[in-house]
């Protein structure tokens, strides 16, 4: 179909599309990997223009704020990505944290009904619905609040099942997309970090992943990469906030199929598809398989706990010797975000059956120096992304700690045992100075 007719006058240039954005504005921007670049351009480039604006970006792939520019405008984020990290730990833009997330509004920070909204979508189809494509996020909530919609059609975008969509009388302005929405910039692997990854997602996969388990997969270098692993797996379910590389291919070759599950029984449940090559995308495009809905759904505990057998991955920064997890900064210095890893890892302790597992490298090189990634202490300023009392399993190259139902002694002497070679001495004597234990 010509959906430049369908859109009518609706259809019009960016710039016009956002002229309709006025000084002292609420805008909100369709989150991380469906931020909107077109419309983000032909805003910034107005910003001289406008004062006083309020921007709501979710990990933003674009950068709102430039270091050499003074600016009356705000911008919030909740996840300092690798394009935003340094203006977000230059107190450019605003953090908000946030790890309570709720099917029935959009978390508190954020404006929930803005004056704008920003959005990236497929055009519409016969029936006049546009697809959220790759990423609902928060995005079909925002849109229907907000006082006006503004959106960027992709003709490339897939659908999916679930409530992916919002129909096409429900926007306000409508212009051509000038280039593809963003994605998770991710530097390709090392040698060294490559074959950890191959060890720790085998560990996982065959001492901790079970038949019939429903798996949660966070993103991270590591976590990300289990999908390819569980091939040999049967009737596995999938309920996570972001589906990672492999599951398509687990649900095509009958691997993942959610027979076990309570939610959403047989469908691949997600908010959004994420770093995933076209040929994964082309598996999820109009698959009944997999169903998208707003994070806030796919991320609520109260929801999630009903899941039997919830097994929730996860990526760490550092774990210290009791089993507290930094997943968001090294020291004060703000690297990632909360996301959805702690809502998981609380649900996988009340799911029936659920276990939480924490995937890390033991050490990592720095400007050529190698750094223990597992600590006597976190430094100053980190940010416990998860408490140690709901982390059951913590797996590196070298073997997995377990730790539920330990005490401390027990608890530091088995990640000292998964620590690099080279710093577990160290490691017992940070035990003996900080707690007073002889491992």
């Amino acid at each position: 179909m010509n959906w430049q007719a369908q859109a009518g006058d609706k259809l019009m240039s960016p710039a016009e599309a956002v002229s309709v954005i006025t000084s002292g504005d609420h805008v909100g921007v369709a989150p991380f990997t469906t931020t909107p670049f077109t419309l983000c351009d032909a805003l910034f480039a107005r910003r001289n223009d406008l004062s006083n604006l309020r921007i709501d970006h979710p990990a933003s792939l674009f950068a709102w704020v430039s270091p050499d520019e003074e600016t009356s405008h705000v911008v919030t984020d909740n996840y300092a990505t690798p394009l935003n990290r340094d203006l977000v730990n230059a107190g450019l833009m605003e953090y908000l944290p946030i790890a309570r997330w709720r099917h029935d509004e959009v978390p508190a920070g954020f404006d929930p009904a803005p004056d704008v909204f920003m959005v990236p979508l497929s055009p519409p189809d016969q029936h006049g619905h546009c697809s959220f494509g790759p990423g609902v996020w928060f995005s079909k909530r925002l849109a229907q609040n907000a006082k006006t919609v503004v959106a960027e059609i992709h003709e490339n975008f897939i659908r999916t099942g679930g409530d992916n969509f919002i129909h096409i009388s429900e926007i306000d302005r409508v212009c051509e997309a000038l280039r593809p929405t963003g994605n998770l910039p991710i530097a390709p692997r090392t040698e060294e970090e490559t074959l950890v990854t191959e060890v720790i997602c085998t560990l996982v996969a065959s001492e901790l992943v079970n038949d019939r388990d429903t798996v949660q997969i966070g993103v991270g270098t590591v976590s990300a990469a289990l999908g390819v692993y569980l091939g040999d797996k049967h009737d596995l379910g999938v309920q996570t906030e972001l589906i990672t590389g492999g599951i398509a291919q687990l649900v095509r070759d009958g691997v993942v199929t959610g027979k076990y599950k309570t939610l959403h029984r047989e469908k691949v449940v997600g908010s959004a598809c994420v770093a995933l090559p076209d040929e994964d995308l082309q598996l999820i495009d109009g698959n009944p398989a997999f169903e998208l809905y707003d994070f806030g759904y796919t991320d609520d505990v109260r929801l999630l706990v009903q899941q039997p057998n919830l097994v929730a991955v996860n990526n760490a920064l550092l774990v210290d010797l009791t089993g507290q997890i930094d997943a968001e900064s090294i020291g004060s210095r703000i690297l990632t975000g909360v996301g959805g890893q702690t809502a998981f890892m609380i649900a996988s302790q009340y799911s029936q059956g659920g276990r939480s597992v924490i995937v890390l490298p033991s050490s990592h090189l720095i400007e050529g120096t190698r750094r223990t990634r597992i600590v006597g202490a976190l430094p100053e300023g980190s940010l416990v992304t998860v408490p140690r009392t709901l982390v059951d399993y913590v797996v590196t190259e070298n073997g997995i700690a377990t730790l539920r139902g330990k005490n401390v002694r027990q608890r530091i002497g088995e990640l000292i045992s998964v620590a690099h070679a080279d710093f577990q001495s160290e490691l017992k004597a940070e035990a003996k100075r900080l707690y007073g234990i002889t491992v």
